[in-house]
This record gives structure tokens, sequence and C-alpha cells, in this order.
């Protein structure tokens, strides 16, 4: 009994893995971006808080397209009359791991 609690155990944390590792990645990527000098998970510092952008573009089916653009080339009017500047700095694929990683933050 003993065992297969463990067993049980093992294979719960081994499912979460991957999700763990693909957050704490994505997360890593926005401290490494710069993004969170504008952004905060969970409220808005100058732009919107992530969870307010998951909570908009989250059933979007477009999003990761669209948000992968802004992210690179900038854009204005979604959020208020502060822009965001163009993050030239981010490639095509650490834009979509960034958005896809800011569309789990329900």
């Amino acid at each position: 009994m003993k065992s297969s609690v463990i067993a049980l155990a093992a294979l719960a944390t081994a499912a979460l893995l991957p999700t763990v590792s693909f957050a704490q990645g994505a997360a890593e990527l926005a401290q490494k971006k710069n993004c969170m000098a504008c952004h905060s998970i969970d409220k808005k510092v100058v732009g919107p808080a992530y969870k307010d952008v998951a909570a908009k573009y989250g059933k979007d089916k477009d999003a990761v397209k669209k948000l992968s653009e802004k992210v690179i080339k900038g854009g204005s009017g979604a959020w208020g009359p502060v822009p965001m500047p163009a993050n030239t700095q981010v490639s095509e694929a650490e834009a979509t791991e960034l958005v896809k990683w800011i569309l789990t933050l329900k």
C-alpha cells in the first residue's frame, strides 16, 4: 500500500514537471528580456498584468500569433495611451514562448 502511494505521488510529480519547467523557463525569459520592467503577473505596472492579458485574449484562437507580433513590433491602444515599445531583442520563438506562458496565467 505504501509503495502504491509513493508510486502515485511520483507519477503526479512527473506529470507536473513539464508544466513547471515550461513556466519557470518562460518566467526566466521574461526577466531576461526585461518584460518584467513594465509588466507583472498579477498587477498593472506600466503595461497590463499578464493575468489581465490572459483573461482578455484567452479565448482568441489567433492570440499567440497576434500577441507575439506585438511583443516584437510594439503597439498601442489596446490597454490605454502608453504604447508598448518594440522589443527587437526578442526572437519570434521567444515571443511565442512568452505569449503561450502568459495565456496560461488565468
